[in-house]
């Protein structure tokens, strides 16, 4: 199975790298586009749990570093959702 690399790029210009282990990210983002905060959680959510299910269907567990990814920007996202019009930005995929 594929994983891949995503990196990203907050409100106040900190980036993080990112991990999927599987390419369905790059069905819910493009580089260089910019998301409001809840829409990026939401896909972001949606995204990392597909991937963890793939890996379930093929190795018979769910992905806990797809989960472990998804509870760090979780946890990012919580400090800008005061910020009015708050933008996640997706920087670049990386194989």
């Amino acid at each position: 199975m594929p994983a891949m690399h995503f990196e990203l790029r907050w409100p106040d210009a900190t980036q993080t790298r990112c991990y999927s282990p599987s390419l369905v990210i790059k069905d819910y983002f493009q580089p260089g586009t910019s998301y409001p905060l809840p829409q990026f959680m939401t896909q972001v959510r949606e995204a990392l749990n597909i991937a963890s299910e793939r890996v379930r269907a093929k190795f018979g567990f769910a992905c806990s570093s797809a989960m472990d990814q998804l509870a760090q920007l979780e946890q990012i996202a919580q400090r800008f959702e005061t910020v009015p019009s708050a933008l996640v930005q997706v920087v670049a995929f990386h194989a």
